[in-house]
Parts: structure tokens; sequence; C-alpha cells
């Protein structure tokens, strides 16, 4: 009897285990920072590579190495033009220019970094993030935004692409 008891239950622990499948969270965080003492907004982006380098693969039709030692020049330009055409910032209404200064590879996750000049002051910014959306409509992009202080969050998503914030 006891074995019996203990077959079933290891059978219907097995069968549970196994009905659900694994699901892989999709999502990059973006950290922007106004540094009024330097008059720049500073932009940090941490996205998986796995995920940037099919998305890269998907627009360009190209094998993609980032964040591999077999990473090429010609790799980080087209990380380069894709972050600047899915990744853009308005201040005060006015579209203002990105400079990507570096990434580095922490783990798994790429860490992209760049910065907005010339910035004195914000009464608003509007940003538009939709990196990695157009290869996954699953993907969320939360944007942390620090201005002088003060603190929001925008999440952007397949039906969410800009978000503005008045200060």
């Amino acid at each position: 009897m006891k074995k019996t008891i203990l077959y079933s239950f290891i059978g219907i622990l097995f069968l549970s285990l196994t009905a659900f499948s694994v699901h892989k969270f999709y999502m990059a965080v973006y950290q922007v920072n106004y540094a009024p003492e330097k008059k720049m907004l500073q932009i940090t982006s941490r996205i998986f590579v796995d995920d940037l380098n099919k998305a890269l693969e998907k627009k360009y039709n190209k094998k993609l190495n980032l964040g591999s030692e077999k990473e090429s020049p010609e790799e980080i330009l087209l990380l380069k033009k894709y972050f600047l055409e899915k990744f853009s910032v308005k201040v005060n209404g006015q579209s203002k220019t990105i400079n990507f200064l570096s990434k580095e590879l922490e783990g798994d996750v790429l860490v992209c970094y760049c910065s907005i000049k010339d910035i004195t002051k914000i009464n608003s910014i509007e940003i538009a993030n939709t990196i990695l959306i157009d290869w996954n409509s699953e993907q969320q992009n939360i944007t942390h935004v620090t201005v002088l202080g003060e603190k929001n969050s925008i999440l952007f998503t397949d039906s969410n692409k800009t978000g503005m914030l008045k200060y």
C-alpha cells in the first residue's frame, strides 16, 4: 500500500512539473540621469546579449557575435546604428543627439553607455524606446529617469513605445 501511494505521488509530481513549460522573461533596463553640473543626460542600458544578437540578426540578416571574442568592429557599428534608431530623447520638445560612448559585457548582459550634451534645463523629457520590441512583442523596456533628485520610471512595451515626463 505504501509503495502504491509513493509511486502515485511521484507520478503526479512528475506530471505536474513537466506540464509547465519554461517561459523566458524579456526585459531590459535603462537608466537616464540628468547631471546638471555637466549639463548632460547620462544613459545606461542593460540588455541581454543573446536577445540583442537575435534582434540584430533579424534586422540586418547577418549572424552576430556581440559580447564574444568573435565580435567585429562592423558589429559594433550595427549595434550603435540600431540603438540610435530605436532609442530617442526629446528635451523640452527638441530632439537631442545621443552619443554612443562604449559598451561592456557583465555576465550575459550587454551594458551600453550613452550621453546627451548641452542640456542646461529640463522642463520635459520625452523618450521613445523600441529596442528589441520589433524582434519580440513580449519585450519590456523599463526606463528609470532621475532629474534633479526626482525619480520616475516608464515601462515601454509593444503598445507603449513613448513616454513623457514633465518637471
